[in-house]
């Protein structure tokens, strides 16, 4: 029997780009570069003959029709792989811990505290795994999560779903550009970067600080890392969570030309399923994790 089914790499490159919306990610999340994803879409479109899966502009990667039947088609069996390959490739072992973090807050936070744990805990280990934006919390390859609130989206009512950190957003910028700031009106004349994700940020803290109108915002980004970096250039203003720069205003590389911390109502939460048993080494990392959030939710409060 002649074969017709795509190759799963060229389906893990579909998958991943329907799901973030962007080859960039897709890319980062595969361990790949930009143009091998594009590639590998480009020979499932032809695979299928010569169909158009995904258009592309400067917004973004929208689905096609077709594209939504196929995403439709194969998403669910294409997990289901990927879990019963994780299943037989190597045994669970009882002292490592499965993790999802948000990217950003991965790397600004958590990564540079986790040496701590290990210093505590030299015998566990933790594993960090495959981010998803669009994440269920069905997957079994994952023990905890470490997840944003975002608009329109419920956790499901099986999860324990507990804040952690980062409800608060406050300006920052280069000292450069915080030079050029007296008080809160003179951002009228600066470039106010924003997150994509939630463009009333900006909106929300003017009004806080009991500035009239409508912000005009600058530059959008879809990752916070992003959206620092370029803050950290020179380029704007940006509002973020103190946790997520904390390195960098350490450093002088940025600062808080206004210190009027702004509730957005969200956060980072800590979710997990409290009817799976909880291994030692989930025990003992949640303990810690919520000392690391709190000590930082103090230090950011002072």
């Amino acid at each position: 029997m002649k074969l017709r089914s795509p190759s799963l790499v060229e389906l893990h490159a579909f998958l991943a780009v329907c799901r973030l919306g962007s080859f960039r990610q897709a890319a980062e999340v595969l361990c790949v570069t930009q143009a091998a994803v594009s590639r590998a879409v480009q020979r499932l479109e032809q695979h299928l003959g010569d169909c158009r899966l995904l258009d592309r502009s400067p917004q973004g990667v929208t689905l096609t029709e077709q594209g939504r039947q196929l995403r439709q088609l194969t998403e669910r069996h294409v997990m289901a792989l990927e879990s019963a390959s994780a299943l037989f490739q190597r045994p669970r072992a009882s002292d490592t811990l499965r993790l999802s973090v948000i990217p950003t807050l991965g790397t600004q936070w958590l990564l540079p505290r986790l040496p701590r744990f290990r210093e505590l805990h030299p015998a566990m280990d933790i594993e960090m795994r495959q981010f998803r934006h669009d994440e269920d919390f069905t997957r079994d390859d994952v023990d905890l999560w470490i997840d944003t609130k975002r608009p329109r989206r419920r956790w499901p009512t099986r999860m324990q779903v507990t804040y952690l950190l980062g409800r608060d957003i406050v300006p920052v910028c280069s000292p450069a550009v915080a030079a050029r700031l007296r008080q809160p009106g003179d951002l009228a004349r600066e470039v106010l970067l924003h997150h994509t994700n939630f463009p009333e940020n900006w909106a929300r803290w003017t009004n806080a600080a009991g500035l009239g109108g409508s912000p005009r915002l600058g530059p959008g980004y879809d990752l916070s890392i992003n959206m620092i970096f370029a803050a950290r250039a020179g380029s704007g203003v940006a509002l973020t969570q103190p946790c997520l720069v904390e390195r960098e205003l350490h450093e002088g590389e940025l600062t808080i030309p206004f210190d009027l911390p702004v509730s957005t109502g969200r956060g980072y939460f800590l979710c997990l399923d409290p009817h799976l048993a909880q291994s030692a080494v989930q025990q003992a990392f949640v303990a810690w994790l919520q000392r690391e959030a709190a000590l930082t939710e103090g230090q950011a409060s002072r």
